[in-house]
């Protein structure tokens, strides 16, 4: 439910919501978890950075991005030098254009599922908010794995009332490889997730497919866990 201290019932028609950002404002209204805001501004602004996440998230799953663990990886070495925690930044290149170019020419870079969903986040806030305070914020990025600039804020909670542009996880008990334990995933609303290296699924699908790269004779099917990620969309709002 959503709640704004300045209007006490607010509609998506009070503020021209169209298309995926009114999807987007009706389940977060019909969702059993309060949605409270100080302004207006705060609740739009949450809304267009989930807008841009469930965007992104389909332009990287278009990209030719290949999936690959840390040993098999590849970046552009133009925008991105090798260290053994990730992908650093190379000196005086942009954050925002070594960010766009994965998006741009993703046949040359090779990555896995979780370093996939920090990268969407990055794409989604250079369309969200200023983009010299984008490049200032983010001007050391070393992307790999669950590595991250702090200034997204990214909180964790448990639950499964997600909204379009949340972060899931599908965990794989019965694995086969490391890079098979499981699966992190975008929820873009009505019922279909984004995972790098499976593409755009249902729940059912998301299992499925983690079930057949489990090791021999598994005993436990993989599942979807009750938890989700977000960014922390009322700090950033202010770079907007």
């Amino acid at each position: 439910m959503i709640r704004i201290r300045s209007l006490a019932y607010p509609s998506p028609d009070d503020f021209g919501l169209k298309d995926l950002q009114r999807d987007i404002y009706n389940e977060m209204n019909n969702s059993e978890d309060l949605y409270q805001y100080d302004t207006i501004d705060q609740l739009l602004f949450e809304i267009k950075v989930r807008e841009q996440i469930v965007r992104a998230s389909f332009s990287l799953n278009s990209s030719g991005v290949v999936f690959s663990s840390f040993k098999k990886s590849r970046f552009n070495p133009d925008f991105w030098l090798w260290t053994s925690r990730g992908y650093r930044l190379r000196p005086g290149v942009l954050p925002s254009d070594a960010i766009n170019d994965i998006f741009k020419n993703g046949r040359i870079y090779g990555f896995e599922c979780s370093t996939a969903i920090v990268l969407v986040f990055y794409k989604a806030l250079i369309h969200s908010i200023n983009l010299r305070a984008f490049n200032y914020l983010f001007a050391n990025l070393l992307v790999w794995d669950w590595n991250y600039d702090w200034d997204l804020g990214i909180i964790t909670r448990p639950g499964k009332n997600f909204i379009p542009g949340d972060i899931v996880y599908f965990y794989n008990p019965d694995y086969r490889e490391p890079i098979w334990m499981g699966e992190n995933a975008v929820y873009l609303g009505k019922g279909r997730y984004y995972g790098h290296g499976i593409g755009v699924a249902t729940e059912a699908e998301m299992i499925n497919a983690l079930n057949t790269r489990r090791r021999e004779r598994p005993q436990r099917s993989a599942y979807l866990l009750d938890q989700y990620s977000r960014l922390n969309f009322k700090y950033l709002q202010q770079f907007s």
